[in-house]
């Protein structure tokens, strides 16, 4: 055998090895870190699911070692080329609104009328997600309400750190609602929407526009399972889905130290709840507390947390997360007194399935009309799989579904 036959060969077995390294890991780390609860749609999906995820992570991380490229480089590249797909029935394009980049959607099919418009912030973390992968959620949308769907491509942590992110999307929504009639929109019309890490910045969004004079009023929010608070860590959902797909919880809060700080320092104190003062805590309690949570939410299981000492240089690097701009649950009651109706969308294995069962709860307390859905048997991140043809789940579709009969009933 030749040389180069001999060192083609060489190549396709270390490539070969270095896939059955990758499957074996993935499925080894999935196996010994990962809960996945009966009550689980499609258990067997999820996992296969995860392993896919897990192995993505693993790859990044060779990169990494190798020094080519970061791992979060790897993920980010691999999230974005798998899940983007042109919708024959939408005009879609890549524009720019005050220097943000957005994709807009818009049906083919002419409106007798100005349509609505959404203004859509994806999820990730604030570290991952883009245009690129939520793009079947806005498509869906956009096919069928018939709106104007604004996807919103803010810059991420840990390059960008907190408020960039924020400051994109206040942005982009406010060049929308100024310009709504210039793309067949209704001013009074526009919702704005987000899920996750996005839920999160569409609900500060709403709450910073609410009391904004000289612009037309949001007409509601689409808080699809949102982060709404960074101060509570060991609410009932993170203990009982602390290790359940998609959102694991230390790396949630890892997430969220990456988008305050640009590193993951203090995990510790934030995963225990040291970063905050007990005053504080206490202050928090009559919109913060697991007594607020329904008794059915806690019958997996809730060990209330033991309350620990804060220290003061600790308070002092995250004190951002007590700010409405990080946690808009804390926002005062003169804000959110004046917040639009709201449709939220929560998932019984997720944890953040509290944060929005709380924030539900505060909207209700002013009198704010609320649709809620919960599924039952759904996961964080559960409506990403829309229209992905294996890797669907029924319960996505159904929960689109309410939420596009949400947009048609405004």
């Amino acid at each position: 055998m030749g040389f180069l036959p001999a060192f083609l060969l060489l190549i396709l077995a270390a490539f070969c090895t270095l896939l059955i390294l990758l499957v074996a890991g993935s499925i080894y780390i999935h196996a010994t870190t990962t809960e996945i609860p009966p009550g689980v749609e499609q258990p067997a999906k999820v996992r296969l699911l995860h392993v896919i995820v897990v192995g993505f992570g693993l790859l990044g991380n060779i990169f990494e070692n190798f020094r080519i490229c970061s791992q979060l480089q790897v993920i980010r590249y691999l999230q974005n080329r798998l899940t983007r797909a042109k919708d024959p029935a939408l005009f879609i394009k890549d524009v720019k609104f005050k220097d943000v980049p957005v994709r807009m959607y818009q049906h083919k099919v002419p409106s007798g009328g100005r349509r609505k418009g959404i203004v859509f912030f994806h999820g990730g973390g604030g570290v991952m997600g883009s245009t690129d992968t939520h793009d079947k959620m806005c498509s869906y949308f956009a096919r069928e309400s018939g709106s104007v769907v604004v996807s919103v491509d803010y810059r991420l942590a840990p390059e960008h750190k907190y408020p960039v992110p924020l400051d994109d999307c206040l942005a982009a929504t406010t060049h929308f609602l100024e310009a709504a009639e210039d793309h067949m929109v209704d001013p009074a019309q526009v919702i704005v929407a987000g899920d996750s890490a996005g839920g999160n910045l569409a609900t500060a969004v709403c709450q910073i526009l609410a009391g904004r004079p000289g612009l037309p009023k949001v007409r509601a929010q689409i808080l699809i399972y949102p982060c709404v608070q960074g101060i509570d860590f060991n609410l009932p959902s993170y203990q009982q889905n602390q290790t359940v797909p998609f959102a694991f919880r230390e790396e949630a809060v890892s997430c969220v130290l990456q988008c305050l700080k640009g590193e993951s320092s203090l995990l510790k104190e934030l995963l225990e709840g040291s970063h905050v003062p007990v005053t504080q805590k206490l202050q928090y309690q009559k919109w913060l507390s697991a007594d607020h949570i329904p008794k059915e939410f806690k019958a997996r299981g809730y060990k209330p947390p033991v309350t620990m000492p804060c220290k003061d240089d600790v308070y002092e690097a995250v004190k951002a997360l007590s700010s409405p701009g990080f946690s808009p649950l804390l926002a005062e009651d003169a804000v959110i007194s004046q917040l639009p109706e709201a449709c939220i969308v929560t998932c019984e294995y997720d944890i953040l399935r509290d944060d929005g069962l709380l924030y539900k709860k505060r909207l209700e307390d002013h009198q704010i009309p609320v649709t809620w859905y919960h599924i039952a048997n759904g996961f964080h991140g559960i409506l990403t799989f829309i229209e992905l043809g294996w890797f669907s789940f029924p319960s996505a579709k159904k929960g689109m579904d309410d939420i596009v009969k949400f947009i048609k009933s405004l």
